[in-house]
C-alpha cells in the first residue's frame, strides 16, 4: 500500500545529484532553483497520498514497514533500508516538505545573483534527503545516517559565506558541539542494542520490534543510562542546555537556511527522536525529569537573553532554542504528543518569523548598498517605520509573532498552553511541576516581550537610517511574500486541529483531533503511564485549567504591554534602564557570558593541549627521535663517504690496506 515511499527522499537526492553535478555548468538561476524546489514539490506531494492512504486505515492499523533493501548482515545484528510510516513519520514528512518547498521558493528570490547559487541548492536539496531519511527510518542505524546527513548539511550551509571568518567558525563550532551529542547517541544505540540482546535474545535496532519488546526492559537502571545517552543527542541537535551555544552562532548562514534547517526542521530532530522511542523513555522517571527540567531551564534561560540583543537573526535564534525547551518541557512531563503538537506549530510561526526577517534584511541591505553605507542590515537600531514600506512583510510578521506569543485563537496558544499544562498536572515530577509551570509561564512572558519588542523596533516609529536609503526600501518580490503569506496563515488556523478538551467542551465537544491521530504512536506509552501511576493522583479541576490558561494569557498581554511602552510609547526608557543596570544589562546582551565560560573551561584547555603536543610532543619528541636517527645515518655516512671518493688510487690503497691487514692477521695470529 506504500510502495511507493522511497519516492520521498529520492526526489530531494535527485535534486542534489543534478545541482550539484551540473549546477555550475546550467548557470541559470531559474531552471537550478527550479530543479531544487520542483524535487521537494515531488516528495511533498508523494507525502500527501501517503498521510490520505494512511488515514483511510482504521487506527490500529496505521502502521508499515517498508523495506527496500538489506543494507547489512552480520551476526544477529541486521540492518535494513526501510522505512516506517505511521501517523508520526506522516506528521514530520508533511512539515518538512511542505514548510521545506515554501523555503526553497523564497531562496529562489533571496539567494538570487548569490555566488554559488547552485551550491546552495545542492546543498539545500541533501540536506532534505537526510532530513526525510531521519524521519522515515525504522531504524536507529538510519536514524543515525539521516541524523548525521542534516548535521554535515548544516555544517555546509552555516558556512556558505566560507570567506567570513565568522562563518567558517560558526560552522565549525555548530560541528564540534553536535559532533559531542552524536557521541551520547552512538552510545544509547550501542548499550539498547546490547542489552535487550545479551539479556532478552532480542538483537534488533528496529523501531516496532523495540516498542513491542518494550515490557521486557526495567524501570530505571540501565534503561535511564540509556535514555540519558539518547538525550545528550538531542541537547546536541536540538539545541539544549548545555550544548545550545552553537545555534545562535549558526545564523552566519543565509536567511533561508535558518528558517528551514535551524528553526523548522532539524533542531526538532530531538524531539522526534525521543517522541519515536517514546516506549523507552517513559520507563525512566529520572530521565523524564531531567528532560523536564532541562527544557524548562532552556526555555526561561535563553528567553532571557533574547530580551536584549539587536540583531533581528539572534533574536529569532535565542526564541527558537526557547521555544525547542517547551518541546522538552512536554516530552519531561510525557506529554508527547503536544511536544509534536508544538513542534509543528512551531516550523509554521517560526519559519514565517525567519523569512520575514529576511525579506526585511534584503531590502536593508538594498536600501544601504546603495547609498554606500557600511551600517548593519541586520541590526534593529537601524532599522523602523518598516511597516509603510513593506506592508505585506509586516502583517504576515505580526501575524507569526501574535502566534509565538501565545495570544488566544493564534496556533502557537494552543499548543504552548497544552504544554503548560500538562507540566503543571502531569503525574510524574509531584511538587516539581509547580516550578515547572511557573518557569514555563515566565518565559512566555518574555517571549512576548522581546517578540514584540522586534516588532516595535523594526516596524514602528520613524526609520533610523538615512532618507537617501530610505528612498530605497521597498516590499520584497512576491516570490519571497507568496511563502510569508502561507505560513502566516497556517501560524493562524494551524493550531484548530488540537484544540484542548478544555476548549473544545466549551463549543460542543470539539474533539482534539491532533492527539486522537497521534494515538497509536503512543499507545505503549499510555499503556504504562496507566498501569504504573501512582496512588492518589491528583485530579485537578476544570476551574483550575481555566485559571491557569488564562494566567498565562495575562503574563503574555503584560510583556507585550511593557515592549509597547518602552518602544513605542516612550522609546527613552530603554536607555535609562541599561544606565540604571548596566552590570545586568552587559551580562544579558553578553550572554551570560556562557561562550566565555566554555571558552575558560573547554575551548581554551584543548588548545594549549593541542599546542603541547603539537610544539612539545610532535616536534621534540616525535621530530627529534626521527631526525635523530637521519642525524647519525648523516654522520655515519659523513665517515665512509670518504671510501666512495671516485678516484681510482683511493680505491688501490684500500685494497693494498686490506691485503696487509689479512696477511697480518694471518701471520701473527
Amino acid at each position: 500500500m506504500f510502495d511507493n515511499v522511497w519516492l520521498i527522499p529520492l526526489f530531494p537526492l535527485l535534486g542534489f545529484l543534478i545541482n550539484g553535478l551540473l549546477g555550475k555548468k546550467i548557470k541559470n538561476e531559474t531552471v537550478i532553483g527550479g530543479i531544487g524546489a520542483f524535487a521537494v514539490l515531488c516528495s511533498f506531494a508523494v507525502s500527501c497520498m501517503t498521510i490520505l492512504k494512511l488515514l483511510s486505515l482504521p487506527g490500529e492499523e496505521r502502521l508499515a514497514n517498508v523495506k527496500v533493501f538489506t543494507w547489512m548482515t552480520c551476526g544477529n545484528f541486521n540492518a535494513d533500508i526501510a522505512f516506517l510510516i505511521d501517523p508520526l513519520s506522516c506528521v514530520m514528512i508533511m512539515i518538512v516538505t511542505g514548510v521545506g518547498f515554501l523555503i526553497h521558493i523564497y531562496s529562489i528570490g533571496y539567494m538570487h545573483g548569490e555566488e554559488g547559487f547552485y551550491r546552495f541548492f545542492a546543498y539545500l536539496n541533501l540536506f532534505m534527503f537526510s532530513m526525510l531519511l531521519l524521519v522515515l527510518g525504522n531504524n536507529l542505524l538510519l536514524m543515525f545516517v539521516g541524523w548525521e546527513g542534516v548535521g554535515l548539511c548544516s555544517y555546509l550551509l552555516i558556512g556558505y559565506y566560507f570567506h567570513k571568518k565568522s562563518a567558517g567558525d560558526a560552522g565549525k563550532k555548530a560541528f564540534v558541539m553536535n559532533r559531542v551529542g552524536d557521541f551520547g547517541f552512538l552510545l544509547g544505540a550501542f548499550t539498547l542494542y546490547w542489552f535487550m540482546g545479551h539479556n532478552f535474545n532480542v538483537w534488533t535496532i528496529q523501531f516496532t520490534e523495540l516498542g513491542k519488546n518494550a515490557h521486557l526492559l526495567p524501570t530505571g537502571g540501565v534503561v535511564t543510562v540509556i535514555t540519558l545517552c539518547f538525550f545528550l543527542g538531542a541537547t546536541g541537535k536540538s539545541a539544549q542546555i548545555p550544548l545550545y551555544t552553537w545555534l545562535p552562532d549558526a545564523m552566519e548562514g543565509p536567511t533561508p537556511v535558518s528558517a528551514l534547517i535551524h528553526a523548522a526542521t532539524m533542531v526538532t530532530a530531538g524531539v522526534y527522536m525521543i517522541g519515536r522511542m517514546n516506549f523507552l523513555f517513559i520507563r525512566s522517571p529520572e530521565t523524564l525529569m531531567v528532560i523536564a527540567v532541562i527544557g524548562a531551564c532552556t526555555a526561561l534561560f535563553a528567553a532571557t537573553i533574547g530580551t536584549a540583543q539587536n540583531d533581528i537573526k539572534r533574536v529569532l535564534a535565542y526564541s527558537t532554542v526557547s521555544q525547542l525547551g517547551y518541546m522538552f518541557l512536554a516530552m519531561g512531563s510525557g506529554a508527547f504528543a503536544a511536544g509534536i503538537f508544538h513542534l509543528m506549530t512551531h516550523a509554521f510561526f517560526k519559519a514565517c518569523l525567519f523569512l520575514g526577517s529576511g525579506a526585511v534584511i534584503h531590502s536593508m541591505h538594498h536600501a544601504l548598498h546603495h547609498v554606500h553605507s557600511h551600517d548593519d542590515a541586520q541590526d534593529m537600531r537601524n532599522m523602523g517605520g518598516l511597516k509603510s514600506k513593506m506592508p505585506l512583510t509586516f502583517l504576515t510578521f505580526l501575524l507569526a509573532t501574535i502566534a509565538i506569543a501565545g495570544i488566544p485563537g493564534f496556533s502557537g496558544f494552543f499548543s504552548k498552553d497544552e504544554i503548560l499544562w500538562q507540566a503543571f498536572a502531569n503525574p510524574h515530577h509531584g511538587q516539581l511541576n509547580y516550578l515547572l509551570w511557573g518557569m514555563g509561564a515566565v518565559a512566555a512572558g518574555l517571549t512576548a516581550f522581546y517578540m514584540f519588542r522586534l516588532v516595535f523596533m523594526t516596524f514602528f516609529g520613524e526609520c533610523r537610517i538615512t532618507p537617501k536609503a530610505k528612498d530605497h526600501l521597498h516590499e520584497s518580490p512576491m516570490v519571497i511574500v507568496i511563502p510569508l503569506i502561507v505560513l502566516a496563515g497556517l501560524s493562524v488556523v494551524g493550531g484548530y486541529i488540537g484544540i484542548p478538551k478544555l476548549l473544545g467542551d466549551l463549543f460542543g465537544g470539539i474533539p482534539n483531533y491532533f492527539e486522537h491521530y497521534l494515538e497509536p504512536v503512543f499507545r505503549l506509552s499510555e499503556e504504562y503511564m496507566a498501569e504504573h501511576a501512582a496512588h492518589g493522583v491528583a485530579h485537578h479541576s476544570v476551574a483550575l485549567e481555566w485559571g491557569l490558561m488564562g494566567t498565562s494569557v495575562v503574563i503574555a498581554l503584560i510583556g507585550i504591554g511593557i515592549a509597547f511602552a518602552l518602544y513605542v510609547v516612550n522609546t527613552s526608557i530603554p536607555a535609562k534602564f541599561t544606565a540604571t543596570f548596566p552590570a545586568l544589562h552587559r551580562a544579558v546582551y553578553n550572554k551570560w557570558y556562557i561562550d566565555e565560560l566554555y571558552d575558560y573551561v573547554f575551548v581554551n584547555p584543548c588548545k594549549a593541549l593541542g599546542r603541547f603536543l603539537w610544539k612539545g610532543f610532535d616536534v621534540v619528541v616525535v621530530d627529534g627521535v626521527v631526525n635523530g636517527v637521519a642525524k647519525v645515518v648523516m654522520s655515519f655516512g659523513g665517515i665512509i663517504r670518504y671510501m666512495q671518493s671516485g678516484f681510482v688510487y683511493d680505491y688501490s690503497w684500500s685494497m693494498a690496506f686490506g691485503v696487509v691487514v689479512i696477511l697480518g692477521y694471518y701471520l701473527f695470529k
